[in-house]
């Protein structure tokens, strides 16, 4: 018979697990990958330990990678568009006007602003990166921003619209699990929003005046070689237009990605004069690839392609089946119900929701999960306590959401770590509007600034 996982075995899984990753990643400093497949021995060892059966477990794995098979996909597909877009010409077009536009001190506010647009009219915060994202990365490494800074910028603007937009999966996906009115829960995501942007804002402003730049001859010098290697124009630019538009239209991400292939491969045949298939295929396979005569521009244009996307790929579908695993044994439903036994007021609980909704992150590397689990867990207790269930909604965004490219082997961190070429560790610091948003929902849950209560059925009815 099946035993049940107890509060203290589920800590006790959970500290070695996160013990050998920690150790892994800041002491001995390897790559994530190896130290998950340990711990999912580890997580397969305490399934059997409970009894859960060899066949179950591996159901459980192959159930975690069913949900990362789009991102998955995604994954693959952004990691064309920009060997595409390279071959094309439409990222050194935008890298050239970034050069020629922005200044080195508002670079981070600019891309920032630039990126949150992007993303507001988009709603994914994936598009944005892997479009706008790796062009503002290009531009701030020829500026000599520091590319932590500048990565941190990018995920900050992208993530914004992933939480604020009504074209957003997840926006949709938060109020959707727990009855809320999908505007409701955007004019209530303002109460944390406003003040973690604004925040963020004035923090880049302020890292924007201390950076170090490229002179006015080392960047003169990256306008001619982009000049004399690639034909520059607008037209260049009406592939990645059609991607924000076909978005905007609210498309389908994969088929959108794969427009802004077919059209960048057009734009590459008709404007930069590339019409060898078989170079089509390599460069789709292993990135583009040429000598401008510019290190710098080389380190930037020289880049994308499937294999490019391959270590995020692993890392994502090991994180998931080691999530599987976790939720089968039980750790997951262990976690949530230790926690709902402290709910004794508002602030208690909606703090409980947003640490649930982090653990789940952390735990499983899946910002649905971490939406969706806490969300139907506590759900009942904010009827219970007669807070209104838009502040549940608000807190699964925040502490779900926005966390998620917060941990390396979560499906956003690893994504945008390998479409940016900055690692999680190094960006995380700069991610301003991703930790203050939970921060900023914990706090006013207790404090009761923005948080309305559960109307009466009696008033309901009047």
């Amino acid at each position: 018979m099946e035993k049940k996982a107890t509060v203290g075995f589920t800590l006790l899984l959970l500290g070695v697990m996160m013990a050998i990753i920690i150790t892994s990643m800041f002491v001995l400093k390897v790559e994530p990958h190896i130290p998950l497949v340990v711990c999912l021995l580890i997580a397969a060892v305490f399934g059997r330990y409970l009894r859960v059966g060899w066949n179950e477990l591996e159901s459980a794995m192959i159930d975690g990678l069913k949900i990362g098979i789009k991102p998955i996909f995604i994954l693959a597909l952004v990691g064309i568009v920009i060997a595409v877009w390279m071959m094309s010409g439409t990222v050194p077009t935008l890298l050239f006007y970034g050069l020629s536009i922005i200044s080195p001190e508002w670079f981070a506010v600019s891309t920032l602003f630039i990126c949150m647009i992007v993303s507001s009219f988009t709603g994914s915060s994936f598009t944005t990166v892997g479009t706008i994202g790796v062009a503002m990365m290009g531009i701030g490494t020829a500026l000599g921003i520091d590319p932590a800074i500048a990565a941190g910028a990018v995920v900050c603007g992208a993530c914004f619209g992933d939480k604020m937009s009504p074209l957003s999966d997840t926006t949709n996906f938060a109020p959707g699990i727990v009855g809320v009115d999908l505007f409701d829960h955007i004019r209530h995501l303002l109460w944390t929003t406003v003040p973690s942007f604004v925040i963020t804002v004035i923090l880049f402003l302020m890292i924007g005046r201390s950076q170090t730049t490229s002179t006015t001859q080392d960047i003169q010098a990256m306008l001619t070689a982009l000049d004399s290697q690639f034909i520059l124009s607008v037209i260049t630019l009406l592939s990645p237009l059609l991607v924000v538009i076909l978005a905007m239209r609210r498309f389908p991400t994969i088929p959108v990605l794969v427009v802004g292939i077919l059209t960048g491969i057009v734009t590459a045949a008709f404007v930069q004069g590339n019409g060898d298939v078989a170079r089509w295929f390599t460069i789709i396979q292993n990135g583009f690839s040429m000598e401008t005569g510019n290190e710098v521009i080389d380190g930037i244009v020289n880049r994308g392609g499937l294999q490019s996307m391959m270590w995020s790929i692993s890392l994502v579908m090991i994180a998931l089946t080691l999530g599987g695993v976790i939720q089968r044994i039980g750790v997951i439903d262990t976690l949530l119900q230790s926690l709902t036994r402290k709910l004794s007021s508002r602030g208690h609980l909606i703090a409980a929701t947003a640490t649930s909704s982090i653990g789940v992150n952390v735990v499983t590397g899946e910002q649905y999960l971490s939406i969706l689990l806490p969300g139907k867990t506590f759900e009942s207790f904010y009827t219970k306590l007669n807070v209104a269930k838009k502040n549940l909604s608000r807190t699964l965004e925040d502490a779900g959401t926005l966390v998620n490219p917060l941990i390396p082997w979560g499906v956003s961190g690893a994504f945008f770590a390998s479409t940016l070429g900055v690692d999680v560790i190094d960006y995380l610091p700069f991610a301003f509007f991703l930790f203050l948003s939970p921060f900023m929902t914990i706090l006013f849950g207790y404090l009761g600034i923005g948080v309305g209560k559960e109307q009466s059925l009696a008033n309901k009815r009047g």
